[in-house]
């Protein structure tokens, strides 16, 4: 039964124009706060190496602050986040998560505690999206 839930979450999202159901969650969350804010904006990308690739931000505030929505943080994405903060320590980065998931079944290391080890902010969408961010 909840893969029908998600699935139906995820379509709506998908006809709003997200990519999956939390970033539709966390545009809502910012328009409820009276926030605007820029989706996947194509000139906003940033290259990082060691290959040439491009990170496109999910969500750009206007006060140059990145919301990157997560509902799953791999390891490839945990990767590609300490390249982008180590390349471009001037931008900020920070997450929005569905739940405080371990990195994998079969570690012990939680979302939250991965992101306070390596200085990234990051917040609960059932918690909403902190003031101070949108400032």
């Amino acid at each position: 039964m909840p893969r029908r839930v998600r699935s139906k979450t995820r379509a709506i999202a998908l006809k709003k124009g997200f990519r999956s159901g939390l970033e539709h969650q966390v545009s809502n969350a910012l328009i409820k706060a009276n926030a605007t804010y820029d989706y996947e904006p194509k000139d906003r990308q940033l290259p990082y190496q060691p290959k040439p690739r491009h990170y496109l931000p999910d969500f750009v505030l206007p006060n140059g602050i990145i919301l990157e929505a997560k509902g799953r943080l791999t390891q490839a994405d945990r990767v590609k986040h300490l390249l982008l903060k180590e390349q471009h320590p001037d931008v900020e980065i920070r997450f929005v998560f569905k739940v405080d998931n371990k990195l994998s079944a079969s570690s012990k290391t939680r979302y939250s505690e991965w992101c306070d080890k390596h200085g990234f902010l990051y917040c609960f969408i059932d918690d909403g999206i902190p003031e101070e961010w949108l400032k």
